[in-house]
């Protein structure tokens, strides 16, 4: 029975050893090498590159390049071999990193070398038993619907013939097809030009860093000691079990880095989840900050201290603590539906200096677009260097300029009786008006329902398309109102009356 290959906003990703396994692998792989061959716009001229090895034929085709990495995971760096077997057997060329790299590495390495895409083997933050296949096309960001709805019709056509067909690694790597190397030098380059490193090691700053068992291992920490800059490193070796939780940077998987920064007197913490596309950020005080507190400050030093200029993009859920910020600057801000597909889309035109999200994603102009939490941590660390103070008192200072936002989203589950369509039909038809005693001032559908009231505070619900689950998002200028409008958020899904 063939097993349905289904694409997500990062990917198509399954349990290790069930779906996800060297057949579907070499599914997903040759679906995507037809993608490329049959797609004019990629401008290959769909010969095998098998063919032109046997034959007399001493024209090289032209050949496009593919880049291929992986995480840390079980399985990783065998999966990104089995792709790169098909993707060899099809005629491409392959750039294959000699070890696990992370998402936005790959993305990068895509731009710079003007690759046809690029795979990244990883399911990113979700549990150690689950696997991934990432494609990234020639820009360097997510790929867009129409490509993985494309990418999913090609796995389920395919003959069982044509999705076997692979050239051995090692035959591929001797006839120079795929060519392995340290994929470190370019992406430093980079980020090197993106972060003045001068000036954190002139703070003399004391940093933490927590790679989670994920690849910022051998990226985030080498980045500051290879300009001078002492870290303490804690998790920073290979765990396929991430220590037995999810390698994500939410609040409770960074514990042990608080313990650390607050121990060691730290002037910053910063993490990575498991493939590095999501930042996490500890205050000296032990605080974790949520990502819309730190898109803003990402903002407002790129504005104030680097004297940068240009909007700012964020999905509709996530926090308007930014919009304060641009708004005092005169700079304009785009929201986005949620999926970083979207922002990164506007980063591309280079009208806008930086895009996020609430879910911990975010990049600026001049690097891919693509979520990057080595970046971001780096921005953060850079900003205190500049400020030559602790976060808590930029934050304060912020706040009393721009005012407090608080902000929450919960994961609210619903019963398996409970209608799903029936729930989203209604508010479309009998949108609340009132949240309480509150009148509902605007409602915005770009992406579910998000419901703003005058002073501000708005309440966000948004059904999962993979789940039983609504995520309740919300935000005011108090807590007391923040947990009023978040109760009424699961009134309106239980359809109290």
């Amino acid at each position: 029975m063939i097993t349905l290959i289904k694409f997500g906003t990062s990917g198509w990703r399954a349990k290790i050893g069930e779906n996800y396994n060297v057949y579907n692998l070499r599914r997903v792989a040759c679906a995507t090498a037809m993608h490329i061959k049959e797609n004019k716009r990629y401008g290959f001229n769909g010969e095998d590159y098998e063919f032109y090895l046997k034959s007399n034929n001493k024209t090289k085709p032209n050949i496009p390049t593919v880049v291929v990495g992986y995480d840390t995971r079980f399985f990783s760096e065998y999966a990104a071999r089995i792709v790169s077997e098909v993707f060899a057997y099809h005629g491409i060329n392959v750039i294959f990193s000699d070890i696990e790299a992370p998402t936005p590495t790959i993305a990068w390495l895509v731009m710079k070398y003007s690759a046809i895409g690029g795979v990244t083997i990883t399911a990113s933050h979700n549990p150690p038993e689950y696997n991934g296949y990432k494609w990234t096309p020639f820009w360097g960001g997510p790929a867009t619907v129409e490509i993985t709805n494309d990418l999913e019709a090609r796995c389920f056509s395919l003959s069982e013939t044509m999705a076997e067909r692979y050239m051995n690694f090692d035959t591929a790597v001797s006839n120079k097809i795929i060519k392995v190397f340290d994929f470190h030098k370019d992406y430093f380059e980079q980020i090197n030009k993106l972060i003045d490193f001068k000036r954190i090691k002139s703070a003399n700053l004391k940093i933490a860093v927590d790679s989670v068992y994920g690849t910022a291992r051998s990226y985030l920490r080498k980045l500051l000691e290879n300009n001078g800059i002492n870290v303490i490193s804690i998790r920073d070796t290979r765990d396929v079990y991430f220590g037995g939780h999810s390698p994500d940077t939410d609040e409770e998987n960074l514990s042990e880095l608080k313990n650390i920064v607050v121990k060691n007197r730290c002037n910053i913490g910063v993490a990575c989840d498991g493939d590095a596309d999501r930042f996490g950020i500890i205050c000296s005080n032990g605080k974790w900050l949520s990502p819309n507190i730190v898109l803003a400050l990402g903002y407002y030093h790129m504005l104030e201290n680097k004297k940068m200029s240009g909007g700012v993009v964020r999905s509709v859920m996530t926090s308007h603590f930014v919009d304060a910020i641009a708004k005092d600057y005169g700079c304009e801000v785009r929201e986005t539906p949620v999926g970083f597909k979207y922002i990164g889309d506007l980063l591309r035109t280079g009208n806008y200096l930086i895009g996020g999200e609430e879910s911990g994603g975010l990049s600026v102009r001049g690097h891919v677009p693509e979520k990057d939490g080595i970046l971001a941590d780096l921005l953060i660390t850079e900003m205190i260097a500049y400020e030559k103070t602790d976060l808590v008192s930029i934050i304060s200072k912020l706040e009393k300029k721009y005012g407090k936002y608080y902000s929450s989203r919960i994961n609210f589950k619903i019963s398996e009786d409970m209608d799903m369509g029936r729930i989203i039909e209604k508010l479309k038809k009998t949108p609340p008006l009132k949240l309480g005693s509150m009148p509902v001032w605007r409602i915005d559908d770009t992406d579910g329902f998000k419901f703003i009231i005058k002073n501000g505070s708005w309440l966000g619900l948004r059904p999962s398309g993979t789940e039983p689950v609504v995520r309740i998002y919300a935000e005011s200028s108090s807590l007391s109102l923040l947990n009023q409008l978040i109760e009424e958020g699961k009134k309106i899904i239980r359809m109290d009356d």
